[in-house]
Order: structure tokens, then sequence, then C-alpha cells
């Protein structure tokens, strides 16, 4: 492949990667501020149980919205928000190969020496134990605790950051963090939150009653998903400004620091 067409294909496919990124974070972020609007709602609910709308004012227009308890027309009118999660992890994946796996950006010899295939093997076996362990530990006992889950999953992090830092090169190690979250993202909208969502319409449909835990596990994983969407959006664009982070002496602790300072700025966003 010439140099030409590989940075035309970087190019587009990290086009089409930062727009489906846009879609996909715009409307989680649209759905957590409704949904903090509707419970703001419920506190100050009419006596008579009457269902109380949202309204909003858009392109020369005004929109009514309203959450309801059931499902009042057919499943096949029902939209569904999931083809952007998709769009932007395949895109992400194609640019890990475009620009570490397929070139001499993964591996730094004054890092560590391995070979070019055993960084491949180690940066996806790094993304598919990230999904496997944050899926058991929210499935535990410690995901029933807020407190004990963020902290532990800062303590995981730190310690996948300190060890990326000592595999990879500098900005391979960054963006490997920030894929590990693109993936556990992109597998709880479609391994945890799209299940629940297909049973809960499925209920909806037959009159029967849905399996509640399920509906709470699915609305978790959205919310977990707020919370790295911020950290990975730093991450995308962290190789742009190597000086500040993963060219840091203290390349890691920053972008743990960082990872941090986006948790809190999702609270923020999330409460506004």
């Amino acid at each position: 492949m010439s140099s030409s067409i590989r940075e035309w294909l970087n190019l587009l496919v990290r086009w089409f990667h930062v727009f489906a990124a846009i879609l996909w974070v715009g409307q989680t972020y649209y759905f957590t501020w409704l949904d903090g609007q509707f419970g703001r709602l419920v506190k100050g609910a009419a006596a008579d149980g009457t269902n109380s709308s949202i309204w909003m004012v858009h392109s020369g227009g005004f929109y009514a919205v309203d959450k309801q308890k059931s499902l009042k027309v057919g499943p096949e009118q029902v939209h569904w928000f999931r083809w952007e999660a998709l769009m932007t992890w395949l895109s992400g994946i194609v640019l890990l190969f475009l620009v570490y796996y397929s070139s001499s950006g993964l591996v730094d010899p004054d890092v560590a020496n391995i070979s070019q295939a055993q960084g491949i093997v180690i940066g996806l076996a790094v993304m598919a134990g990230g999904w496997i362990a944050y899926d058991f530990a929210v499935r535990s006992p410690i995901g029933k605790s807020e407190p004990l889950f963020a902290g532990l999953s800062l303590l995981a992090i730190a310690v996948l950051a300190w060890g990326l830092m000592h595999v990879f090169s500098g900005r391979a190690a960054y963006i490997h963090l920030g894929a590990v979250f693109g993936t556990i993202m992109s597998a709880n909208v479609w391994f945890r939150i799209l299940p629940a969502q297909r049973k809960m319409i499925a209920a909806a449909a037959a009159g029967t009653q849905f399996n509640a835990p399920l509906s709470v596990q699915a609305k978790l994983r959205s919310k977990h998903n707020t919370f790295m969407a911020v950290p990975v959006v730093f991450i995308m664009i962290s190789n742009h400004f190597p000086v500040a982070t993963y060219g840091n002496a203290y390349g890691w602790q920053v972008l743990v620091a960082l990872v941090l300072v986006g948790w809190v700025a999702a609270k923020i966003i999330r409460n506004t």
C-alpha cells in the first residue's frame, strides 16, 4: 500500500470514526439528560398520575417528549439506537490496525523488547480481557456498590495504564486504554443493553411483566458508558499533545489523573 493511499484511508476512516462517535455520545447524553429531567418531574408529579411531558424547542419547532410505562405502538415502530456504537467501535478497530498494527507505531525497543506480532496479540488480549473483567465485576457484589466499584475501577485503570506504558510506545499505550474503554462501551450496548431492550419490548407486546433486574442492569451499563465517554474523547485527541501526555515523564499518572477528571466532568454533566 502506497503512503498516499494509506494516508487517504487513514483520513477517511478517522473522519467516519469521529462522526460515528459524535452520534453515539450525543444520543447517549441526550437520553441521560432526558432521564434526569423525568426523574425531577416524578418528584413533583400530579396526584392523578398523569404523564408529564418535557417540552423542548429546536430548529423552528416545539417538541413534547413523554416517558411511557407501557408499549402503545407495535414493536416495529420502536426506533432503536444501536448502530452508532457498532460503527464507532468497528472504525476504531480499523484505525488501530492502520495506525499501529500494520506500522511501526505499536512497539518501542526502548520500552520493551517484543515483536510486532507479540504486541498485536497483547493489544487484542487487553481489549477482550478488559471487557471480561469489567462484565464480571459489574455482575458481582462489587457492582452493587458505586463507591467500591469506582475505587476498584480506578485502581485497575492505574495498573493497566502502568502496564501498557511498559509494553507499548507511549502513544500506543494511551490509545489502547481508550480502545479498552471503547470495547467495554460497545459491548455494553450490544451484549447487555440491547438484549434487555429486546426482552422488554417482547414482554410489552405480549402483555406480560418484564424482568425488572434486566432493566436495572441495562440502565447501569448505560450510566457507566457516560462515565467512560469523556476519558475516551480525551484519549482520542491526546496523540496531538505528546509533551503533555504520553511523552511526559509521568505519562501513565497523567492518564489516570485525566480519567478521574473525566469522571468528575461526566458527573457534572449528568446532574445538569
